[in-house]
């Protein structure tokens, strides 16, 4: 049940105090007064009213206070980036909506991983309910699901790094929930870390397109790639945290994991790589991609894709060694590469 400044006074919920709804009108009035020390504490008050308050395009709406810890931002998560490793691996997800997807996903996670692979739900702002989602999940699997909710919604880039940042496993995987496993498709990859040399391993790799002037890539088989892809994207924590993690700038996730992969090669000298054979893993409809507003897809994968040029084109030392000698390039339009 919600309550908004814009819902008509016979929409409002009666189980919302009217001293709540008094408070929230009280606090939109001191935010636009930039007086944030007196809506800070309304919210608290709200709060502890046992309510929620969130801001929108529209104004404020109000929801019952969910039964787990809610914070504000991810700028309000833990910041464990200097705490030694207590476990092989972390499985992160981004939680954003689809709450059946995340669900499908979860339950093959713990159908075909170890016991000692934890998952780590990030909720941004309870989407349709996946943030409920995730919390029953939790409960279901204690041991092995960890949750953590913000209220504000965030971009891919800060979202990525906040949690990693709240990792503390030595292998740190970016996993899509519409990516699904149908059996033990990570220990495959998780093997390759075997090689100290590696410092990335996935289930999909992409090379650059030489001959196109870096301006697209193409798919990569088994061996050293390029670049990763982010369906499912492992990397050892310390290294992904030396290389900064995602490009801050990233708000959109197409392309942006590509970039990471090169700032991981210049940061460590590591190698990428996807493992040999097929994995027992499926793609399912990938949210981001198809469910997307496509102005706002196509426009901030191009930015990272720009983006990536700016800084790394024609860096033919980071490339996988199975490329020809380069030779030189006039420059080219840049424009995203295809996915």
């Amino acid at each position: 049940m919600t309550a908004s400044r814009t819902d008509p006074p016979d929409a409002v919920p009666r189980e919302v105090p009217g001293d709540v709804l008094v408070w929230a009108e009280q606090r939109e009035a001191a935010r636009t007064a930039r007086d944030f020390g007196t809506a800070d504490a309304l919210r608290a008050a709200i709060d502890g009213a046992g309510w929620q308050v969130a801001d929108t395009a529209q104004g404020w709406t109000l929801r019952p206070k969910p039964p787990y810890a809610v914070l504000q931002s991810v700028a309000d998560l833990p910041d464990r980036s200097a705490v030694a490793s207590d476990h092989r691996v972390t499985v992160a997800l981004l939680v954003d909506g689809w709450p059946a997807d995340l669900r499908t996903c979860v339950h093959a996670l713990l159908a075909y991983t170890p016991p000692e692979v934890l998952l780590l739900g990030l909720d941004l702002g309870n989407v349709d309910g996946a943030g409920d989602a995730l919390h029953e999940l939790a409960l279901a699997a204690p041991d092995r699901v960890q949750e953590w909710h913000v209220q504000a919604a965030t971009g891919w880039a800060a979202a990525r790094t906040a949690a990693l940042r709240l990792d503390v496993a030595e292998i740190h995987v970016w996993l899509e929930t519409s990516t699904l496993l149908e059996g033990d498709g990570l220990s495959p990859i998780l093997d390759a870390f075997a090689d100290p040399g590696v410092v990335a391993a996935g289930w999909r790799g992409v090379d650059v397109d030489l001959d196109d002037d870096w301006r697209s890539f193409h798919p990569a088989g088994p061996g050293e790639v390029d670049a990763l892809l982010g369906y499912l994207f492992a990397m050892r924590r310390q290294a992904a945290l030396e290389a900064g993690g995602p490009d801050p700038k990233a708000r959109f996730y197409r392309n942006a994991d590509m970039e990471f992969s090169f700032a991981l090669r210049e940061s460590t000298g590591g190698r990428l790589v996807v493992p040999a054979g097929t994995l027992p893993i499926r793609q399912g409809r990938h949210r981001g991609y198809h469910d997307s507003d496509p102005a706002y897809r196509d426009r901030e994968s191009k930015r990272n894709y720009d983006r990536f040029l700016r800084r790394f084109r024609h860096r033919t030392d980071l490339l996988a060694p199975h490329h020809p000698p380069s030779t030189s390039h006039s420059p080219a339009p840049r424009h995203p590469a295809g996915r």
